[in-house]
Formats: structure tokens, sequence, C-alpha cells
């Protein structure tokens, strides 16, 4: 259920700003907290974690110690519950820190804590796409907030959010491969650009053994999406007459997708397919360059 409250955009706010100007539902106070008694956050949306990143960051806090602090709510029997700092109160735990700063933030309710913990997390660098788009997509779903209203929290705009979303209608063994690096986003972008979770497949497995890049990938991904337009356009289009197959043949090499021009008597339509934003955005410029 939504709050009625608005969060700004994140802890990067609520961290940043005294205590006055945060809104009034939330009141933060610094202390030095036992670590034994912070519990960790059943809302974290960070399904894996960068060794080699926690190692860096565990031997900066050994020899630095816990710069930002970390940000926790009152549980029961004197003991708290982690909102935002995984990361940190992890290393602080693996190199054997005692005490641990801390804000101690009043919160209302758990769906308050939760699009709190949600944003602070995906405004970090360290999501790796996969869990950044399930970040959203829980704020979406859980925190009942839309694409626009997630985009103004996290400061992007409703586009890269979408986009962000979208890579999670991706076969599990792709978005598995971004999470491990072995493919770029631009690459898993482009393959939603493929309507048949086998042919995304296919493409992925020569992405991996020819090290492809974004750009092959979307010139791959036109050939293919031209090659299966073409195969059902021909099977449709042996009633059609010459010049409408013809005219069909040259639009589709304009636009560089599926075209179809029907006709009835006294007029008829032309219809231009699209199969991602990325295309339809691709498209209109197109348009905008026709000169009329």
């Amino acid at each position: 259920m939504k709050t009625k409250s608005r969060l700004g955009k994140g802890l990067e706010a609520l961290l940043s700003t005294p205590v006055e100007e945060v809104t009034p539902t939330l009141k933060k106070s610094l202390h030095e907290v036992d670590i034994a008694l912070v519990d960790p956050n059943p809302y974290q949306p960070r399904m894996e974690m960068d060794q080699n990143a926690f190692e860096e960051l565990k031997q900066s806090v050994r020899e630095k110690g816990i710069i930002q602090p970390i940000a926790i709510r009152p549980s029961q029997d004197g003991r708290y519950q982690l909102i935002a700092g995984e990361r940190r109160l992890k290393a602080a735990h693996a190199v054997g820190l005692k005490l641990i700063p801390a804000y101690i933030i009043s919160i209302e309710n758990d769906s308050e804590m939760l699009e709190i913990a949600l944003i602070e997390n995906v405004q970090r660098e360290h999501l790796n796409p996969i869990d950044l788009a399930k970040g959203y997509q829980r704020l979406i779903e859980e925190v009942s907030l839309t694409q626009e209203e997630v985009a103004e929290k996290i400061g992007k705009d409703r586009a890269t959010v979408a986009n962000i979303i979208r890579l999670l209608k991706l076969p599990d063994r792709i978005q598995e491969s971004l999470k491990k690096n072995e493919i770029r986003e631009g690459h898993a972008r482009a393959l939603l650009g493929l309507l048949e979770p086998e042919r995304q497949i296919d493409l992925w497995k020569r992405i991996i053994k020819y090290g492809y890049s974004v750009r092959k990938v979307e010139e791959e991904v036109k050939k293919l999406r031209n090659s299966s337009a073409h195969i059902i356009l021909e099977k449709k289009s042996r009633k059609k007459s010459p010049f409408i197959s013809r005219t069909e043949s040259l639009l589709r090499e304009k636009f560089g997708t599926q075209v179809k021009v029907r006709t009835k008597k006294g007029g008829g339509s032309i219809e231009i397919f699209f199969y991602s934003r990325e295309d339809l955005d691709r498209l209109l410029e197109l348009f905008d360059e026709i000169k009329v």
C-alpha cells in the first residue's frame, strides 16, 4: 500500500540534510550502536554482492572505519533493524568492529521501510542491472508507485526506468549472464528486439562465443527480424499484386522493420511495426527526417 508521505530521492536526500528539513514523518538521530544489536533488512533488494568490491570495502573499513553511517530503525527488545548500509554492516562485522555509527530513524510502517530501502539501494552504482530492475519493479508492485514516480524519486527519466525493467523480460539464462558481466546492458537491450526467447538465446550464445560488440548485436537483430518478417509476409503476399509487394519491400528496406500495405476500394492503409520503445524512437526519428 502506498504511503501518503513523499520521501524525496531516498536516503541520499535523507542523510545529507538537517533533521528539520526532512519530511516531518521521518526523524533521525546519529548514534554509535552495538553492531551485535543490528538485524538484517528483510527488504534488501540486492541478490548478489561483488566479492572484489566487498574486499576493497573491508580494507577501507579496516584502515579508516565506517565513514558513512548506516541507517537503522528501532525494533523489539532493544534491537534495531537495518534500513540501508548492508555492505558497510557486513564489512564492519568482518573486520571485528564492536560499534558502528548509525542514523536511528523512526518509520511508521513496513511500506515506508520498503520504499526507503529500495530507493536507497537502487540509487547506488554497485547494483547490477538485473537487481536494479528488480528493485524498480518492487517499488511499482509492492509500494504501488508508477514508473514516473519511481523515476522522480531516483532522479532518472521515465524511459530509463522503463528500459531497465524491460530487461526482466529476457530469459533467465541471459539475465544471469548479465549479472555475471558476461554481457553488457547494451547487449541485453539489443536482444529485446527479438520477440522469441529461442532466438534471443541463440544470439546470446553467439555473443559469448564470438565476443560480439553491441553494434554487431543490433545488426544481427535487425537481420533476424527482417528475415522473419519476410517469411511471414511472403506467405501472406502471394495473392497481392506485384505493385503492393514491391511497395512493402521498399518500405521495409526504408524503415528496417515489418510493413504491411492493405488496400480496399478507394483507399487503404500502411501498417508499420515496432518491437520495443527504442524501435519506436528510431522510427519517429526517421519520420522527422522525411521532407514534406
